[in-house]
């Protein structure tokens, strides 16, 4: 049987992208991107969980985020997930959870904002009709 590895989120973003280019001129797009989740804890207190995400954008995802994200900005992140440890300047052990994004779709107010989205292969890129949901087709019908 085969193993895949795919993650989907919906949050927002916890500061500006920041692109670089390889010395290819691929384009690479940085930003965090926080979810948050509401739970009762057994005094039975409503408590906020958030998960902190690095996303990596590449190509032509990478500098449409960069023009149009901004930190606050919803967005749905669909991607590879991974895990990455390290130690910080105290000599703590960390954990971080990156994402190398292959699907970015702009969320909430668009204002006089263009839409981008699509997958980080060429020959796969789309543009989401402006009232639609990901993952709905237009006729709300769920696809799988």
């Amino acid at each position: 049987m085969a193993s895949f590895n795919k993650i989907v989120i919906v949050g927002y973003l916890g500061r500006d992208p920041e692109i670089r280019y390889l010395p290819d001129g691929t384009a690479v797009c940085n930003f965090s991107v926080a979810t948050t989740e509401k739970k009762k804890d057994r005094s039975g207190e409503s408590q906020d969980i958030t998960t902190w995400f690095r996303i990596n954008v590449w190509g032509r995802q990478a500098e449409a985020a960069n023009q149009y994200l901004s930190k606050g900005r919803q967005v749905y992140i669909e991607g590879r997930l991974s895990q990455q440890e390290y130690t910080d300047k105290d000599g703590n052990r960390r954990t971080t959870l990156d994402i190398r994004a292959t699907d970015v779709q702009f969320l909430g107010p668009r204002g006089d904002e263009s839409s981008f989205s699509g997958s980080s292969s060429q020959s796969s890129q789309r543009s989401a009709p402006p009232d639609s949901s990901p993952g709905i087709s237009d006729d709300g019908e769920i696809p799988f």
